[in-house]
């Protein structure tokens, strides 16, 4: 198995906000899944999405200090598009449109909820080279 990232956690303060904010930013589907504070992310709003990471309360951290997350990068498409429902959406750009040379275009925002995310437009090259 190669070392790809396969699930990922994000905490949340607000689990209604969160959910507006991910499902408009990235067209993600949410499942109820346990307590109330929880929920499985999914890839698209579908029947088919493919189960990729949670939402869940701060209170799972397991620590007693308001932990920063885990910072995850997203690849996109359109990383234009997706800056501007960040900030439509409640979120705010941290770091502007930057392009990392043979790589591709990167912004760093912070969500609703406080935490640190990247969004990723790669070059076709790389791109193809993801697909595998």
């Amino acid at each position: 198995m190669d070392n790809t990232l396969s699930h990922f956690a994000i905490f949340i303060d607000d689990i209604d906000r969160a959910k507006a904010f991910y499902a408009k930013v990235f067209q993600w589907g949410f499942d109820s899944y346990g307590p109330t504070d929880f929920a499985q992310i999914k890839s698209s709003t579908g029947e088919n999405g493919q189960l990729i990471g949670a939402l869940q309360d701060r209170k799972y951290q397991m620590t007693e200090e308001k932990g920063i997350g885990f910072e995850c990068s997203i690849s996109v498409e359109d990383v234009d598009a997706i800056a501007a429902l960040v900030s439509g959406s409640g979120g705010e750009i941290l770091m502007p449109k930057t392009e990392i040379p043979h790589v591709g275009s990167l912004i760093k925002f912070k969500d609703t909820e406080g935490n640190i995310v990247c969004a990723m437009q790669y070059q076709p090259h790389i791109r193809e080279a993801m697909k595998g």
